[in-house]
């Protein structure tokens, strides 16, 4: 437990929650990077679904390790271009909301599909969040460096969540993966009744 506190400290710190603070976004060369790198880790439906595809792939175990994350990453990335496109696309929220869902439910339940399966959900989840991440760059951000962070931001969390989990597997407390499944889940029923 004294391993983790870490990095709960370090969760705990990202805030605010659930947005987008306007004051990460500018428009010279460090600004861009620096608010692509920053905008991951100031939603909580991001964040915890990027920490979540580390825990996961740490569940699934093998190549998964690094096929989740990186399915993940390149799709988010795809996303993020066409979210600079300008198309508007009703169902990208609900589709977060899905991926919240489908990452708790693999994690509470233990779920091990076949890795083309698992990476294939990551990939569906990654197109989703890149997409909500690219149709909010600022007007007059560097679109390219916006993204090469947010990609970076993305793999930090990525890593987190690998580490965490490599941490707690290494203390046969495998439960605690579980747990953090149903903790997405309970995010996701939060969510719901907010009205997301």
């Amino acid at each position: 437990m004294k391993r983790l506190l870490p990095l709960l400290l370090l969760v705990g710190s990202v805030a605010p929650a659930m947005a987008h603070p306007v004051q990460f976004h500018s428009q010279d060369l460090v600004s861009a990077g620096q608010a692509g790198f920053l905008h991951p880790l100031t939603g909580l439906d991001h964040l915890l679904v990027m920490i979540a595809v580390g825990l996961w792939a740490v569940q699934l175990g093998g190549r998964a390790l690094w096929l989740l994350p990186c399915s993940f990453v390149g799709s988010m990335m795809i996303g993020g271009a066409l979210g600079l496109s300008g198309i508007h696309q009703p169902l990208v929220e609900h589709g977060i909301l899905a991926s919240i869902i489908l990452l708790g439910t693999a994690l509470g339940m233990a779920w091990r599909p076949s890795q083309l399966i698992a990476s294939l959900c990551v990939a569906a989840a990654g197109l989703c969040h890149g997409y909500a991440h690219g149709s909010e760059i600022p007007s007059g951000a560097i679109p390219i460096l916006f993204i090469a962070g947010m990609m970076a931001g993305t793999a930090l969390l990525h890593v987190l969540g690998l580490g965490g989990g490599l941490i707690i597997k290494q203390h046969r407390f495998q439960s605690a993966i579980r747990a953090s499944g149903f903790m997405l889940l309970a995010v996701a029923v939060y969510s719901l009744a907010c009205g997301f």
